[in-house]
């Protein structure tokens, strides 16, 4: 049982402006609270207690509005970037030493998705683990070929990465660590061509919050429904 996550939070948000100018993304509400309390509340369901937070610009509005994480039932830390944030993958890298185990769940922070966590199918074997999702319309090429549980660079059906996976620290092992910007991309191509990722697809709700349109149309779908 994988017992840590990592919620990405880090990034400027700029395709989101204005409603970014202010707020960091992962805190713009819809539904009636944030989209990190989403996942926040969805890890804990799933029985993950320990989360980190890694942050870039005004990232003391996280620890102001979520605290320790007591309220949650979770732990809360924060690994703080600053104004530049590090990237996806260097924002995992300098986050390690608050990433004790081997194995961790890793979130973006401006995704919506009723995933349950406790369905990760990954494999001890491997270095990680991804979610692929159909693609959306402002993806329609995808990301990685996949079928009967392969997952390739290249192939005939392409789906999207949902921003949802499980890392083993060994993918970082020849990375830059600390406070060192690099993508988290070429890591897991990389993984991909070496054989040591696994994935499986979900085809439940997932929302990619991109544009301030996007989050409107989510706000009004979980104000409509019971999601």
């Amino acid at each position: 049982m994988i017992s840590q996550a990592i919620i990405l939070a880090a990034g400027h948000g700029k395709r989101m402006r204005p409603l970014t100018d202010h707020t960091p993304k992962p805190l713009l509400q819809v539904g009636g609270k944030t989209l990190i309390e989403y996942h926040i509340e969805r890890l804990r369901d799933a029985g993950v207690h320990n989360i980190v937070i890694n942050t870039g610009r005004m990232g003391q509005q996280f620890e102001e509005k979520l605290g320790n994480g007591a309220r949650y039932d979770v732990n809360l830390v924060y690994s703080h970037e600053g104004d530049a944030p590090l990237e996806t993958g260097g924002g995992i890298a300098n986050a390690l030493p608050l990433l004790q185990n081997e194995y961790f769940i890793a979130i973006n922070g401006d995704i919506w998705s009723d995933f349950d966590f406790s369905t990760l199918q990954y494999q001890t074997d491997k270095q990680c683990h991804l979610v692929l999702v159909n693609n959306p319309e402002h993806n329609p090429q995808g990301d990685f070929a996949f079928s009967a549980d392969s997952i390739s660079n290249n192939g005939d059906k392409h789906y999207t990465f949902s921003g949802i996976a499980v890392y083993n620290r060994a993918l970082f092992s020849d990375t830059a660590q600390g406070h060192t910007a690099f993508p988290l991309a070429p890591l897991l191509r990389q993984a991909v061509n070496q054989k040591q990722a696994s994935a499986q697809l979900y085809t439940g709700k997932w929302f990619d919050i991109g544009t301030p349109q996007r989050l409107a149309e989510l706000d009004k779908k979980l104000r409509n429904t019971n999601c």
